[in-house]
């Protein structure tokens, strides 16, 4: 097994996320116009990219993995306790070890969260769409067109 430093690694992942965003489409946030759109009219745009959104979801929980991995290892803070260091420096290690610890914590269950959140969200847009669809055809199929009467 090759050993690699740190900054390689960061390197190789900020790449491999790069050319991730390059490969598929961006993630947008949909917002009416300026011209307080929203009535119904024909200023009432808002769009969806489900795979957008999906892909978003994931790049999160693939975060959130990087950020679990890369925790303070617990030798680390084993090595800074007394007596093989000074009391006051053990203190402070343990002290950084247990903020270090809830910090990203915090942050993986926060990047979890928003995953969810997100793909939930697809979910519900998804649903929606079918819903209209399955309107439509039931129109379109059990619907009867009706000439308009001369008068």
């Amino acid at each position: 097994m090759t050993m690699v430093s740190w900054d390689e690694e960061w390197a190789q992942l900020k790449a491999d996320a790069l050319a991730r965003q390059q490969q598929s489409p961006r993630t947008r946030l949909n917002q009416l116009p300026a011209d307080g759109g929203g009535s119904g009219g024909p200023g009432d745009q808002l769009r969806v990219n489900a795979d957008s959104i999906d892909g978003s979801s994931h790049l999160l929980i693939e975060i959130a993995g990087v950020l679990y991995e890369g925790r303070m290892d617990g030798e680390n803070a084993t090595m800074g306790r007394a007596p093989r260091s000074h009391p006051d420096v053990a203190d402070a290690v343990d002290a950084f070890a247990r903020h270090a610890k809830d910090q990203y914590t915090d942050a993986v269950v926060l990047l979890a969260a928003l995953s969810s959140k997100l793909t939930s969200a697809n979910n519900t847009y998804a649903d929606y769409d079918d819903g209209a669809r399955r309107e439509l055809d039931a129109v379109l199929v059990c619907g009867q067109y009706v000439a308009p009467r001369g008068g």
